[in-house]
């Protein structure tokens, strides 16, 4: 237990602690903080109380502006950080609970800070890994019989995002032009998105860098993975039909990606490792798993639109129904030497489940605009409007308090006027 009082239903228990960026009206300087109930950590203030061995000559790291240089730390480094932590925000530690000028300095009201982007992404790769997404998906535009590409279960398909257009919740994101054929029979133009999306997702940002040349094993995958956050790869449907052939997504998912600003760590997320699910066919040994590598995360989607009194849920997923886990994901990214450095996001692909209130994306959930999803009060949506507003919640559930991400959300703006 923490001396700080923590309200049963906090995302932010002691059990969690996930690191953000942040800053505050008397110090606009963006530094590292972690989550504690409803307060921030700054842990500018208190970087002299890691005093052990792998942090105690890397203090430093506690004051930059992105949590790069934790994330480089390594999982050593990562492990004595948390015991600190728990350590000095415990009710039995006086170190900061009796200390009234350090306290005063090191916790801040989270309501009065403003959150930043994590990390500085040098690079961003978005997976493919729901089976029940990619069914469904190839269901729509092909035959139920070849819903999967053939190499769909062999290897965690993915592509290389757009890095400079990840954004932190709260960021509105604008409906993009781009080029379109609805009609067949004429040439395509370029109009705002008629069919904008989200995804409901997870992602992981990349702790130790690998060398050029030198793939990642699953037996050092681990080793590699900091921590995770919710994401909403944000896709326009009608853009990305017209556009995606032969080489996949491009303009039609650059316009924006929003993470959630806390980072939460695999060490807090171990004690909620559920099992892998069953990969038929098995996978090639490099790709074989020796242990479990799933987590049970209760998610839903709420949407915020005009006419409604409050927000709707509109989705209930969870990630323990991802096909590739993270290692895999790796694993497979690095096969053929490619390096990650810390910092990299690497996201999951959107996150359905097998039943329709568990679907990821409006896509789904519309059925490609042959169904309607009711908000209430006689709303009702397809595709996404101006001005909706989307909202990703994400939890584990322990014994007596959950570990949560807090929320990733975005506002639809309205097209630039071509």
């Amino acid at each position: 237990m923490s001396f700080i009082t923590v309200e049963p239903d906090s995302d932010f228990p002691i059990q969690n602690l996930p690191y953000g960026i942040f800053s505050t009206p008397n110090n606009t300087k963006p530094r590292p903080g972690v989550a504690i109930g409803d307060q921030i950590l700054d842990l500018s203030a208190v970087k002299h109380l890691f005093t052990g061995p792998n942090l105690k000559n890397k203090q430093d790291v506690f004051e930059q502006g992105t949590l790069n240089a934790i994330m480089g730390l390594g999982r050593a480094g990562w492990s004595e950080a948390r015991e600190t932590l728990v350590r000095i925000l415990g009710k039995g530690e006086s170190v900061l609970r009796d200390n009234a000028e350090l306290r005063a300095r090191a916790l801040v009201p989270q309501n009065s800070a403003t959150m930043h982007l994590p990390a500085s992404i040098g690079d961003y790769t978005d997976f493919y890994s729901s089976k029940n997404h990619a069914y469904n998906v190839g269901c729509m535009f092909r035959d139920p019989a070849t819903a999967l590409n053939p190499n769909w279960t062999f290897l965690p398909v993915g592509y290389h995002g757009r890095s400079s257009s990840v954004v932190v919740s709260g960021t509105p994101i604008r409906r993009p032009n781009g080029q379109t054929r609805p009609d067949e029979s004429k040439p395509p133009s370029v109009t705002p998105c008629r069919l904008f999306d989200f995804e409901l997702e997870m992602a992981f940002f990349v702790g130790s860098a690998s060398k050029m040349g030198e793939p990642i094993s699953m037996e050092n995958a681990e080793e590699h993975i900091f921590g995770m956050v919710l994401m909403n790869d944000w896709s326009a449907r009608d853009i990305q039909k017209w556009e995606y052939v032969p080489l996949g997504p491009f303009t039609a998912k650059n316009m924006g990606t929003s993470v959630s600003p806390w980072v939460v760590t695999m060490d807090a997320l171990r004690p909620f490792t559920c099992a892998n699910m069953v990969q038929d066919p098995a996978p090639l040994p490099y790709l074989h798993h020796k242990d479990d590598y799933n987590f049970d995360i209760k998610l839903d989607v709420s949407l915020n639109a005009e006419g409604l009194s409050k927000p709707a849920r509109i989705s209930q997923s969870n990630f323990k129904f991802m096909y590739w886990t993270m290692k895999q994901q790796l694993v497979h990214h690095t096969l053929t030497g490619c390096p990650v450095n810390p910092g990299d996001l690497m996201g999951s692909g959107t996150i359905s489940g097998t039943t329709p209130e568990a679907y990821g994306s409006m896509l789904e959930l519309c059925w490609k605009g042959t169904k309607t999803v009711e908000l209430g009060g006689g709303v009702t949506r397809k595709f996404l409007q101006d001005n909706d507003e989307v909202i990703f919640h994400g939890f584990c559930e322990g014994n007596g308090h959950r570990v949560g991400f807090g929320t990733c959300t975005g506002k639809v703006l309205p097209a630039v006027k071509m």
